[in-house]
C-alpha cells in the first residue's frame, strides 16, 4: 500500500498555506523581521575593529546589493532563473532576508553612532536613522518598491564607510568623510554605469539615482553642520572630581557625591572650598593604532549673557586600550555658577558633554568633607 500520496499532498497543503499566509501578512513579517534583525544585533555587538564585525557588515551589504541589483534587472516579481530548487523556493521570501539584513546594519550603526557622541549632538543623527528606518515599512513607502529599499541601501554604504576609512587611518575629521562620501557615491554610479546597457535610463534615474545621490547629500549638508557623530571615537567616561591621582596605572578620582545622587558622575554638585580645583576626568576609546587629538572645551553661563567659551585644551588620544585612553584638566580659576565641559574633535564635532554646578563652602562644610575614591 503506497502512503507517499497523502504526504506529498499534506506538503503541498502546508507549503500553500504558508505562502497564502506570507501573502496576507507580508507587511507584518517585514516588520518583524526587520526588528528581528535590529535585536539580534543589539545583543551581539563587538568592538568597532572587530574584524568579524567588519566582515559580517560586508556580507550584509552584499547581500542586500545583490538582492537589490536582481531586482531592479528582474523585477521585483520576478523568480530566480539560476542555482539550486532549494534557492529558487527561498527566493520568493527574500523580502524577508532584506529586511532582516537591513534591521541588523541599522542597529549596529545606530548604536555606534549613539555611543560615539554626546546624547545632545547625537539624537538628532540617530533620530534621522530611526525615522527613515520606521517610514520605510509604511504601506504607501512599501508601494514604492526597489526605490526606498536603495535609500536604506546607500545609508548603511555610508555608514559602514564611515566607520572603516577612520579605523584604516587611524584619525576622524575631513578626509575620512570625504573618503567615505566618495566611496559610496562612487558604488552607486558604477551601478548606474554597469546597469545602463540592461535598465533603462529613466528607470535607473528614478529609482538609482535619484533616492540614492539624495542620501548622500543629504548626509553631506548633516557633516557640514557637525550632526554626524565622530565614529569611531567614544567618550566611555567623564567626571568632575575633587581630587584625581595616578597611582600604579591606575587613576584615584576623589568625591564627596552622596549615595543618593548615583545617575551623576563625581562632583556634579561641585563645593568649591578655598584652595580647591576642579578636575575633569575622561576616558576615550579609540581603536588600536589610532592617533588623533581632541579638545576638552570649558564654559561658563553667563546669568546674562548665556554660555560663554573660558578654556580649549588639546588632549592626545591613542588607541587600543580596551577601557579607553584617560586624560584630565584642572581649573583653579573658576567662579560660582554653571558649567559645562564639552569633549571635541578637531573639526569640532562632540564626542562627550558634561555639566556641572559649583558652590563657594562656608567654613563649617568644608570642614566636615568626606571624599570616597573611585579606581580606573
Amino acid at each position: 500500500m503506497d502512503h507517499s500520496a497523502p504526504s506529498v499532498a499534506n506538503q503541498e497543503t502546508w507549503k500553500t498555506r504558508a505562502f497564502a499566509y506570507y501573502e496576507r501578512h507580508e507587511l507584518k513579517l517585514s516588520l518583524a523581521f526587520f526588528l528581528g534583525g535590529f535585536v539580534f544585533d543589539v545583543l551581539t555587538l563587538s568592538d568597532i575593529d572587530d574584524p568579524y564585525s567588519i566582515a559580517q557588515q560586508f556580507a550584509y551589504l552584499l547581500g542586500i546589493g545583490l538582492i537589490l541589483l536582481y531586482d531592479l534587472v528582474r523585477g521585483e516579481e520576478a523568480t530566480l532563473e539560476f542555482g539550486p530548487a532549494v534557492l529558487k523556493r527561498a527566493w520568493g521570501y527574500r523580502r524577508l532576508g532584506l529586511h532582516f539584513l537591513l534591521g541588523s546594519l541599522f542597529s549596529i550603526y545606530s548604536l555606534f553612532f549613539l555611543k560615539s557622541a554626546s546624547f545632545f549632538s547625537s539624537i538628532l543623527f540617530v533620530g534621522i536613522l530611526l525615522v527613515i528606518m520606521v517610514g520605510n515599512e509604511l504601506e504607501a513607502v512599501q508601494k514604492r518598491g526597489v526605490d526606498s529599499k536603495i535609500a536604506l541601501f546607500v545609508i548603511c554604504l555610508f555608514c559602514f564607510f564611515s566607520m572603516v576609512f577612520p579605523v584604516l587611518l587611524g584619525h576622524v575629521g575631513w578626509v575620512p568623510f570625504l573618503l567615505s562620501m566618495g566611496a559610496t557615491v562612487g558604488f552607486v554610479l558604477a551601478m548606474y554605469y554597469g546597469l545602463k546597457g540592461r535598465v533603462g535610463t529613466i528607470i535607473l534615474n528614478r529609482r538609482l539615482l535619484r533616492p540614492g545621490l539624495g542620501m548622500a547629500g543629504l548626509f553631506f549638508v548633516l557633516y557640514i553642520f557637525g550632526f554626524i557623530p565622530p565614529v569611531p571615537l567614544v567618550a566611555m567616561k567623564v567626571g568632575i572630581y575633587h581630587q584625581v591621582e595616578k597611582k600604579d596605572g591606575a587613576y584615584l578620582l576623589s568625591h564627596e557625591r552622596p549615595w543618593w545622587k548615583f545617575w551623576q558622575s563625581g562632583d556634579q554638585d561641585f563645593l568649591a572650598a578655598p584652595g580647591d580645583r576642579v578636575n575633569f576626568f575622561v576616558s576615550v576609546f579609540s581603536p588600536a593604532r589610532f592617533d588623533d587629538q581632541v579638545y576638552l572645551v570649558w564654559s561658563w553661563k553667563d546669568p546674562r549673557m548665556g554660555w560663554s567659551g573660558t578654556d580649549r585644551i588639546p588632549m592626545r588620544v591613542t588607541g587600543g586600550r580596551q577601557g579607553g585612553y584617560r586624560g584630565t584638566a584642572t581649573k583653579a580659576n573658576f567662579t560660582e555658577g554653571e558649567w559645562r565641559i564639552s569633549v571635541e574633535t578637531n573639526d569640532r564635532r562632540e564626542i562627550g558633554r558634561l555639566y556641572f554646578d559649583v558652590t563657594k563652602a562656608t567654613a563649617p562644610a568644608a570642614a566636615e568633607r568626606v571624599f570616597t575614591v573611585e579606581t580606573y
